[in-house]
């Protein structure tokens, strides 16, 4: 073996080229400089990172808390931004129909009516049988009124009966409530009412004529009467009251 590394040695030389052996030995050790310096590189980062965890754990909980911080700001800021502009909206209503502004502050809990609970009463100017309406249109009428609270009963109750016209087309009828939507009866099976009609309020006891209250979704034609009768999509969201406006008679 010595004599025929001697002789591949001598062979380069001659050649004047490195030899295969020099080659790996200096290609061995450059391995295991390499690795070493990795080792020693990875054992002072490891280091660091243990003396500097305590620090980062402080930032880290410091973080949190500014994200829970910024988190609870982000959903007073979105609250307020709603209720001014329910509240610009409800201005617009106070101005145009000279009304006593309120707000929903109970409902009946089993839902057994289609009614909830204002904060103004007589002593505000409310009254039975006034209007009341909110940003996009009807709400209701009020049903009975105390010193400081009133009941309205919502254009969906059962008991609710509001004179009706279709907007396009000027036909007349009844808005019934109906629970989940309004039922505009008694409207002449002639009239081509048709899906997408705006319905407004008629002049009757408690609103002005051009009060929206909804939007005909359907209609049901019956070959035995005069009649037809179009099922309205109310203009206000009542699962989600806040202000509304009382109009005096």
């Amino acid at each position: 073996m010595a004599a025929l590394i001697a002789l591949v040695q001598i062979n380069a030389q001659r050649a004047k080229t490195e030899s295969p052996i020099s080659a790996v030995a200096t290609s061995l050790f450059a391995f295991a400089e390499s690795a070493v310096a990795a080792t020693g590189s990875g054992v002072r980062g490891g280091a660091a990172a243990i003396v500097a965890l305590p620090q980062l754990e402080r930032d880290n909980a410091r973080l949190r808390a500014q994200n829970a911080a910024l988190s609870a700001e982000n959903a007073r800021l979105h609250e307020l931004a709603a209720a001014y502009a329910a509240e610009a909206g409800v201005r617009v209503s106070v101005d145009l129909y000279h009304g006593i502004e309120a707000r929903v502050i109970g409902f009946p809990p089993e839902n057994e009516s289609r009614t909830v609970t204002i904060d103004r009463g007589t002593n505000a100017g409310v009254h039975r049988d006034d209007g009341v309406v909110a940003e996009n249109g009807v709400v209701g009428r009020i049903q009975s009124a105390g010193p400081l609270t009133s009941t309205v009963v919502l254009v969906t109750d059962y008991t609710s009966r509001i004179p009706a016209v279709v907007r396009r087309g000027r036909w007349w009828g009844i808005a019934r409530g109906n629970l989940g939507s309004v039922r505009l009866e008694y409207v002449s099976q002639d009239a081509p009412v048709k899906a997408g009609d705006v319905v407004v309020t008629g002049e009757g006891r408690s609103f002005h004529s051009g009060v929206p209250i909804g939007v005909v979704s359907a209609t049901e034609r019956g070959d035995a009467t005069l009649y037809q009768t179009a099922v309205i999509t109310p203009a206000v969201n009542l699962g989600a009251l806040d202000r509304v406006v009382v109009i005096p008679r």
